[in-house]
């Protein structure tokens, strides 16, 4: 625990302007996190779901309560769909704004992680805080994918921010309030928006023994922030418990009731899915996608115990990560990307202590060792896949060759520029070779990928067949097939069971003609002979049977209800 001598609350917000190399590496940020936007489409497994819900938003004009197919979605709160929604309907294009809300989101988090840098220490510091949240690899991948994660980060983001600004800097009390209604906004993004608030834990243990000394910034008036918090929150949930207590529709009450308990609390305490020992993060998470970061701690120990004992806000942003960690270690359902509102606080605190220039011999040679490994992978992995093509293996496609060249490029680039800089600065040769690595990936690899990521050439080749104006009924479906369908689609309920939805599904088929039904081939039926079906190709690794009611059995056990949700012709490409 810091020193109650030291007063560095009263550090002073110098201002300092823009300087070139700041500029330099947010022009190369800006770069990497909209390049590839609009080469490709949602991949799974959440970006066509949530594309989905974004384009029915626009296509009903239903903003409030998102919905997949005509289904209502009672997982996530409504706020990233709309960001989406929003740049749909700015562009007209959703291959565009798919990506846009989170590569903003990234821009932002990192604008402010380095003007926090900048206002607490120098620009030098800045520039350093900056690099370093550019150099750990899971900003980038969740900026440049479009999960709710990177959002929920950047709100949390200025939530902290302004709590350091408000507590550490001089007294603002608008910041101060802006940051509990982010939290808000963060808790109607993802729930856990409330992160910030363990940030008091160790600004009480810091400022308790001096409790005299910021009379500003601890008034009275701080009560208010959570009512503002609650504010931001009531905004969303009060028409929500409103629009779904007058409804008769019991899906209504089940959204409420999931999305309030089921998606929080429970979740959090009682998961069933993505369970992983309390380790999780600190053994397989942190070391990977946060390197060589939590290894700097170690190289740059001495320095960052002196920067906390000068600066205690060094000592309450490392304290708050550790918080973060645990809160979500605590919970037997963890995914990796739930610890990144943790990571620009991390390269925040770990700035002052940083020096660049000073290659720590043991950390220059593990980074160096590492990037060796990947670049050694890539380019052999590209070579495995260029021989194969060579033997003629019938299975290897024309886009393996091309991912085989891509990937042997890739490593070639690496291994020569690890050679050539293989006694020069480790941290700068690993930012220009994820730079590189990037650029190359969010163009060709887009290119490459697209097609069997998705499921668009499946779709265009059941329209070629049947007819764009056939109707096309889903049966354990994934929510892309709707967003790539130039068809009308009926589906039979997301949420009911397998059995269920055949059932219904053999029922509509045999209602009107011209009507098909798409099942996967690893699905057990009973209500139709799957060795009729017609095998329309390979997505997600599944074969793709569509059936006529020629191919369905005579007979089929009759449905406990006929719920279905029609989707008009969707494909927004």
């Amino acid at each position: 625990m810091p020193s109650s001598q030291v007063q560095t609350h009263t550090i002073s917000e110098s201002r300092y302007p823009w300087d070139k190399l700041s500029i330099l590496l947010f022009s190369i940020a800006i770069i990497l996190l909209f390049w590839g936007i609009g080469w490709r489409a949602p991949w799974p497994a959440d970006e066509p779901r949530f594309a989905e819900v974004a384009r029915e938003m626009v296509a009903t004009g239903q903003w409030f309560f998102p919905m997949r197919g005509g289904e209502l979605y009672p997982d996530k709160p409504p706020v990233f769909f709309w960001s989406i929604a929003f740049f749909y309907w700015m562009t007209g294009n959703l291959k565009i704004s798919f990506l846009l809300p989170n590569a903003f989101c990234g821009l932002l988090t990192l604008v402010l992680v380095w003007d926090l840098a900048r206002r607490l220490w120098d620009i030098k510091t800045a520039r350093t805080a900056l690099f370093l949240l550019l150099l750990a690899p899971q900003f980038l991948i969740q900026a440049k994918n479009a999960q709710i994660d990177a959002m929920v980060a950047c709100w949390i983001t200025v939530s902290c921010y302004c709590l350091i600004r408000h507590f550490f800097l001089s007294p603002n009390w608008r910041l101060y309030h802006l940051a509990w209604a982010m939290m808000g906004l963060g808790v109607i993004t993802k729930g856990v928006g409330f992160l910030p608030i363990l940030m008091f834990i160790p600004m009480a243990v810091y400022f308790f023994p001096q409790r005299h000394a910021l009379p500003k910034a601890f008034s009275k008036r701080a009560w208010f922030g959570p009512l503002v918090m609650l504010a931001v929150i009531a905004a969303w949930l009060i028409p929500l418990l409103i629009l779904t207590g007058v409804n008769d529709d019991p899906q209504f009450q089940a959204y409420r009731d999931n999305i309030l308990f089921r998606q929080t609390a429970e979740r959090y305490a009682n998961s069933l899915g993505h369970l992983q020992p309390w380790h999780y993060f600190i053994s397989s998470v942190i070391p990977v996608f946060w390197f060589p970061l939590p290894f700097m701690v170690i190289a740059f120990w001495k320095p960052l115990r002196d920067s906390w004992k000068r600066y205690p806000v060094v000592w309450v942003l490392l304290s708050w990560v550790v918080l973060v960690v645990v809160f979500f270690s605590i919970s037997p359902g963890k995914r990796g990307v739930y610890v990144l509102p943790a990571l620009p606080m991390l390269a925040l605190a770990l700035s002052p202590a940083v020096d660049l220039l000073d290659n720590k011999r043991w950390l220059h040679w593990l980074i160096m060792t590492v990037l060796t490994l990947i670049g050694v992978v890539l380019f052999f992995g590209g070579i495995a896949g260029i021989a194969g093509l060579e033997k003629a293996v019938r299975e290897l496609e024309e886009q393996t060759l091309q991912a085989g060249v891509m990937l042997c490029i890739t490593g070639g680039i690496w291994l020569a520029t690890l050679w050539y800089r293989r006694t020069h600065n480790a941290y700068l040769t690993m930012g220009g070779l994820l730079a590189i690595t990037w650029l190359i990936f969010a163009s060709w690899g887009y290119h490459l990928l697209d097609p069997n990521r998705t499921p668009k050439a499946i779709m265009a080749e059941i329209a070629h067949s049947v007819g764009h104006d056939s109707e096309l009924g889903l049966v354990n479906f994934k929510e892309q097939h709707i967003l790539f369908s130039s068809q009308t689609v009926t589906h039979f309920s997301y949420l009911a069971p397998i059995a269920e939805q055949e059932r219904r599904a053999w029922a509509w088929l045999h209602e009107a003609p011209d009507r098909y039904v798409l099942i996967p081939d690893s699905a057990k039926v009973s209500c139709f002979v799957m060795s009729k079906g017609k095998d329309m190709g390979l997505a997600h690794r599944r074969h793709w049977m569509l059936f006529e009611p020629s191919s369905a059995e005579p007979e089929c056990t009759p449905p406990q209800s006929m719920r279905k949700f029609v989707t008009q012709r969707p494909y927004p490409w």
